[in-house]
C-alpha cells in the first residue's frame, strides 16, 4: 500500500519546513508513502525553503503553479501527480497534526473504512480555546451548518465536512472531474464521494487554529456561501 501525502501551499515560508519536518517523522508500518508539495504561486519565500529543504526520503516532489489560482486547483494538481493507493490533504500551516495521519490510516488498514475523515467538531463548542473569540465561534457554527447541509442532501451523518484531513482511495476519483479551484473543493469531494456510495468514517483529532494575523485565509461567509451553493449544486447534477 502507498499513501500520497499532498500539500497544497501558498505563501507559507514560515511553518512549511516544519511540517516537512513532522510528515517525515510519520511512521507506518508496512506502507510507503510519497510527499508532493504542491506551491500555488506564492509570492513570499516559500519555494525557496521548500526546495532547500533536506528532506531524507526519496519520496517527494515539489510542483509549482505559476501564480496563485487557489487552494482546490493545488489539491487537483497534487492528485495528478500522486501514485498512492491512497490520498490524504495536509495543509502547510501547522494546524493539524501529522500525527493523526496513522490513525486515520488505521481503519483503512483493517478494512473498517475506506474513506476517513478527522473531524474537529464532534463536541460543543469551546469557549476557552477554539471559540473563545466570536469569529472563530461564527466558524464553528458555520461549519456544523455545513455539515448538517451535506447531512441531509446526501444521506449520511457527517459532523466536519470542511476538515483538511480527508483520506480517500484514489480509485474513488476515476471518472469524476473535479471542478473547484478554490475552498470550494472541500463540498465538491465530499459531495462526489458520497454520491459515488462511499461511506465517510469519522474519526475525532484536535488542532490548532491559528488567527488571521497569523495567516489564515479562509473567509466565513464569503466561502461558507459558496461552500453552501456547491452542496446544493452538486446534489442535483454531475
Amino acid at each position: 500500500m502507498k499513501l500520497s501525502i499532498i500539500i497544497p501551499v501558498f505563501n507559507e515560508e514560515k511553518t512549511i519546513s516544519e511540517v516537512l519536518t513532522k510528515l517525515e517523522r510519520v511512521k507506518f508500518s508496512n506502507i510507503q508513502k510519497e510527499i508532493i508539495v504542491v506551491d500555488d504561486g506564492s509570492t513570499d519565500a516559500t519555494a525557496s525553503v521548500i526546495s532547500n529543504f533536506q528532506f531524507p526520503i526519496s519520496n517527494f516532489k515539489m510542483i509549482r503553479h505559476k501564480k496563485n489560482i487557489g487552494k482546490g486547483a493545488a489539491v487537483k494538481t497534487g492528485i495528478k501527480n500522486s501514485t498512492g493507493n491512497y490520498i490524504v490533504i495536509q495543509d502547510a500551516d501547522l494546524e493539524y497534526d501529522p500525527q493523526d495521519i496513522p490513525k486515520l490510516m488505521r481503519y483503512i488498514i483493517s478494512n473498517k473504512a475506506e474513506v476517513v475523515y478527522g473531524t474537529r467538531l464532534n463536541r460543543m463548542p469551546n469557549f476557552s480555546k477554539e471559540e473563545r473569540t466570536a469569529r472563530f465561534l461564527l466558524h464553528y457554527i458555520g461549519n456544523r451548518f455545513l455539515s448538517l447541509i451535506a447531512s441531509i442532501l446526501y444521506g449520511q451523518w457527517i459532523t466536519d465536512m470542511e476538515t483538511c484531513y480527508k483520506l480517500f482511495p484514489k480509485k474513488a476519483l476515476a471518472g469524476i472531474v473535479l471542478k473547484s479551484k478554490r475552498f470550494d473543493f472541500e463540498p465538491e469531494i465530499t459531495a462526489k464521494l458520497l454520491k459515488r456510495g462511499y461511506k465517510i468514517h469519522e474519526i475525532p483529532i484536535t488542532t490548532n487554529p491559528r488567527g488571521y494575523n497569523e495567516g489564515k485565509k479562509l473567509n466565513t461567509f464569503k466561502d461558507g456561501g459558496i461552500a453552501f451553493f456547491t452542496l446544493l449544486k452538486y446534489r442535483f447534477v454531475d
